[in-house]
């Protein structure tokens, strides 16, 4: 999937991975894709309640050998 700007909060622990995703959907334009790489478990309910939260699209989310990705468009 398309992504405009890759986030890589692997290696953080709650809620390093929500704070660093906020930081860097503030440098990306409406409408563009943010794709963040993470292998904090909880990072799965925590990145959708957020994007939910913030009116932001969760597009697409994998785990593959302990790395959660996900891509969420910036309303």
């Amino acid at each position: 999937m398309h992504a405009d700007k890759v986030l890589d909060a692997k290696g953080l622990a709650c809620p390093m991975p929500i704070v660093k995703t906020k930081k860097a959907m503030d440098d990306i334009a409406s409408g563009e894709v943010l794709e963040v790489q993470t292998t904090d478990s909880g990072a799965k309910s925590d990145l959708t309640a957020w994007a939910k939260a913030g009116g932001h699209e969760l597009r697409a989310d994998t785990e593959e050998n302990g790395v959660y990705t996900f891509w969420i468009r910036k309303k």
